[in-house]
Formats: structure tokens, C-alpha cells, sequence
């Protein structure tokens, strides 16, 4: 008899039978989840059916949960707006130009304030917390933009939320966990500050940097904040401001903006509730395809970006 066969006969020795009470947890913690689960998918459930429904079943049925018809007007009659393929061109363009500026300056920020030798690195890391608690106020800061040009500027969208001081923590922290010896490898072997960031800590801090890019495209897909406060030309709008007008007019009064006569103009059988979860979805599904290819990254990132402070 081998190793394997006894330790498996003690092992089933062992173990003990379930008591009732266990059990009966187990199945009640199951039951939770899955209501929990419902729970979630719900909204998203609700949204596609009520976007794909026709305007008499939504007439006919104002509690609509179960599918009794499939069209796709709703969306036929956003996608042919100008304004809203526009949007979406601008939310994409906040997306990918303020993803790839957050990340480097996220980045050359956590690598100097990670340095051991950096010279005031506490007082300086204080200043940096200070920023997420405390800001100048609104009339400030508006002033501020406005005086460097940011009124109708699509850079208004992304400049001002560059860097997020809780993002640049967590990339500090991640590069505290990382093995000082090789950092002094590299500079045994010539390399400088600049190749030791971008040789030896990037490289080695993809899952940090990909749960940080996520955080940030995300915040630029949504935002409309700044949009409202500084952007009066239609053409810049983006896709999160839009799907506030449509949903506000939706529920309050169809028809008085422009951006809804211009959706409601060109198919009048489409509800105005399909209409709305249709954008909706639009606004939505996109940055949820993100979410699978990034998942893997999100427990190491977090765990190891938040160990230090």
C-alpha cells in the first residue's frame, strides 16, 4: 500500500458527518445568494426587455417583466441621431486619451513618492492625502478652468480628473511590495530612475495598472459634470450627459430639448420608457465587455495595493 492510499484512508477517517444544523446553513446561505443574485441581475434583466419592447406592449402592460414582443426601433431610432453617434465619439475619445494620461502621471507619481530617499517624502505624501478630503470649493475651481481655457474645450472632460490621489495610493503601495533587490539589481547593472520605473516596476505591476486603468476609463466613460459646467456646443457633449437628458426629459416632459426632439423626430412609435433603457443599454453594456478581461487583475491589485500606507 502506498503514501497516497494511506493518507487518503486517514484522512477519510477523519472527516466528520455533516450535522443537520450545517447543513441546513449551507442551504440557507445558497438561497440568500441566489435571491441576492436575482436581485442584481434584475435591473439589467428589465432594461433589455423593456428596450426591446414595442410601444403597444408597453401601453398594454405598465409593470412589463415578462417579454411579449422583440423590436428593435428604440435603438434603430437612437443609433440614427447625430448627436448621439457623436457623443459616443466623445466619451471614447475622453476614454482613451484620459486612460493613457491618468496612467503615466499615476504612475511617475506613485514610482517618486514610493522612493525611500526622496527627500520631505511624509510631508509631501500628507499634501497628497490632504487633496482627497479637502478641496478649493466649486466657484474656485470653476474660475481656475475658466481662466485657463477649458470652456467648450473637450479637455475639460479629461485634464482636470488626470490623476486620482486613492488610484495613486494604491500604485505606491503596490510598488512598496515589490523585492528591493531588484531594484538594486538594475542599478548594479547602470540603469537610472527613469529605467528602473519603466524596465523593472511597470513590468512587474500589470495587475495594479490594469485594475487602476479600469477605474479610470470607467470614471471617464461616465463623467458629465464637467460637461455641464463648461461645454455649451452640441457637438461636444458626451454619451453619460446625453443619457441624463434622455432619461430626466423621459420622466418629466418629452419633447423640450433639443437632443430629444431630435430622437423622438424619427420613429413616434417607440415609448418613451424603451427609448430611455435603451440608451441606457447603449451607456451601459460597453464598459460592462470590459469587466471579464480585467477580472483576473482586480483581487491581486487591490490586496496588494492597499497592504502599505
Amino acid at each position: 500500500m502506498n503514501l497516497s492510499t494511506k493518507s487518503e484512508k486517514n484522512i477519510s477517517k477523519t472527516k466528520k458527518p455533516l450535522s443537520l444544523s450545517s447543513i441546513l446553513a449551507d442551504i440557507g446561505i445558497y438561497i440568500f445568494l441566489i435571491l441576492f443574485l436575482l436581485v442584481v441581475l434584475f435591473p439589467f434583466y428589465n432594461m433589455l426587455i423593456i428596450s426591446f419592447a414595442t410601444n403597444e406592449d408597453l401601453i398594454r402592460n405598465p409593470f412589463y417583466i415578462i417579454p411579449l414582443s422583440f423590436t428593435l426601433t428604440s435603438y434603430i431610432q437612437i443609433l440614427n441621431d447625430p448627436q448621439m453617434i457623436s457623443s459616443t465619439l466623445v466619451a471614447l475619445h475622453n476614454v482613451v486619451t484620459g486612460t493613457i494620461m491618468s496612467l503615466i502621471i499615476t504612475i511617475f507619481a506613485a514610482y517618486g513618492l514610493s522612493r525611500k530617499d526622496l527627500p520631505f517624502k511624509r510631508v509631501i505624501f500628507y499634501f497628497v492625502v490632504f487633496t482627497m478630503f479637502f478641496s478649493g470649493g466649486l466657484i474656485p475651481w470653476y474660475l481656475v478652468l475658466q481662466s485657463l481655457g477649458f470652456v467648450n474645450s473637450i479637455w475639460v472632460m479629461t485634464v482636470p480628473g488626470m490623476l486620482s490621489t486613492f488610484n495613486m495610493i494604491l500604485v505606491r503601495n503596490y510598488f512598496f511590495s515589490l523585492p528591493e533587490s531588484l531594484e538594486e539589481a538594475a542599478r548594479l547593472d547602470g540603469a537610472g530612475e527613469f529605467v528602473i520605473m519603466w524596465r523593472v516596476f511597470v513590468p512587474l505591476s500589470k495587475p495594479i495598472i490594469a485594475t487602476v486603468a479600469l477605474f479610470y476609463a470607467v470614471a471617464f466613460w461616465n463623467e458629465w459634470w464637467n460637461a455641464m459646467l463648461f461645454i455649451q456646443r452640441e457637438s461636444l457633449l458626451p454619451l453619460a450627459l446625453i443619457l441624463r437628458r434622455v432619461v430626466i426629459e423621459n420622466v418629466l416632459e418629452l419633447g423640450t430639448d433639443a437632443v430629444g426632439m431630435g430622437m423622438l423626430a424619427g420613429v413616434a412609435r417607440a415609448h418613451p420608457r424603451s427609448l430611455q433603457m435603451a440608451t441606457v443599454a447603449i451607456a451601459t453594456l460597453p464598459i460592462l465587455c470590459v469587466y471579464p478581461f480585467l477580472q483576473k487583475y482586480f483581487t491581486k491589485g487591490i490586496m496588494l495595493g492597499s497592504i502599505k500606507a
